[in-house]
């Protein structure tokens, strides 16, 4: 079977829950009481793998694992009080704008010092820096536009045709070879990385497993779809300066053609879906639902939030000059090989 179409293994647990779950999809020991999930850390290795594992259910699965696991009741019950746990943590936790103006008005505002991932790397880093960049990322750009797409169903209307335009360009207009996944799978091969789906879960960091998860949570639920459109809002509105840099630091490190092009594709790309997404998505939604303004700060704001302690996991492990995977990269492609 083309590896593409196959789901990824299983990977190794990181604690309890995560390796109850595993178990369970394995046909090889029972779930874990749903009340274990009160203690665990809600930004920690084993809840965020345990929810990535339930999550991955609704995408391409796991190779061996039954189809109809992704609706057993037991494990829904278990993802919904994993969702709790997390959910309860973010909205506690996430610094929050007074209106959805101003949590609008500050993606447009660019850090004065400007020490974010793309700055470093556009500035300083080196081409390990951007490999193990790529290998986290590969979790979220593998399944880039997919979690986006449960929304539509959700909307309507002008927020509808919007929404359903921008994912269009994300899914390559129509042309296999440009479905925004693919190209980030070309970027990859430039870098040497294997680009089988999900074939980094083991390597990705908790921080970088909260990126993805947070999309899926919100993409999942009716109720959370107001902060999907945040999410969305989010992801457009700041990709392309950061797409610049970071194409720039393709461009730099000699990372190779396909890895320039996926960036400078979303400077251009990007930069039109943010006044689609503004003034059409957005404003769409709350010409239908304006109580759901909040709801969209919230998405916002979730975002900024798991996205900054993502970069500050990586900054922090690459400027104390360590590898910031948990399994080395060297391994993984002596794995592959």
């Amino acid at each position: 079977m083309n590896h593409h179409l196959r789901g990824p293994e299983l990977p190794a647990p990181r604690g309890p829950l995560s390796a109850a779950v595993t178990a369970f999809l394995r046909d090889a020991g029972p779930l874990p009481d749903a009340a274990g999930t009160e203690a665990a850390d809600p930004y920690g290795d084993d809840l965020q793998l345990a929810l990535y594992l339930c999550y991955e259910l609704h995408y391409r699965g796991f190779a061996g694992v039954r189809p109809e696991l992704e609706w057993d009741p037991g494990l829904l019950a278990l993802r919904g009080a994993l969702e709790n746990r997390f959910l309860s943590a973010l909205r506690a936790d996430t610094p929050v704008h007074d209106s959805l103006d101003e949590a609008l008005a500050a993606l447009l505002v660019e850090p004065a010092e400007g020490t974010g991932v793309s700055h470093f790397l556009c500035d300083e880093g080196e081409l390990w820096h951007v490999r193990e960049y790529a290998t986290q990322r590969s979790l979220y750009h593998l399944k880039e536009a997919d979690p986006h797409a449960w929304v539509l169903p959700r909307l309507w209307g002008r927020a509808k045709a919007a929404m359903a335009a921008v994912e269009f360009d994300e899914f390559g207009g129509g042309r296999t070879e440009r479905v925004h996944a693919r190209l980030f799978a070309d970027l990859m091969t430039d870098l040497g990385l294997d680009t089988a789906y999900g074939r980094h879960l083991d390597a990705a960091c908790a921080e970088m497993l909260t990126v993805v998860n947070l999309m899926s949570l919100f993409g999942l639920h009716r109720r959370l779809r107001g902060a999907l459109v945040g999410h969305f809002a989010d992801v457009e509105i700041t990709s392309s300066p950061g797409s610049r840099r970071l194409a720039e630091a393709m461009r730099r490190t000699g990372a190779g053609p396909a890895a320039e092009f996926f960036y400078d594709e979303h400077v251009e790309a990007d930069a039109v879906h943010e006044q689609v997404v503004r003034h059409d998505v957005i404003g769409g939604l709350l010409a239908e639902e304006p109580e759901l303004a909040a709801d969209i700060a919230f998405g916002i704001d979730a975002t900024e939030f798991v996205e900054e302690r993502l970069a500050r996991r990586l900054l922090g492990e690459w400027r104390a000059g360590r590898s910031s995977l948990r399994v080395p990269l060297a391994r993984e492609m002596a794995h592959t090989s």
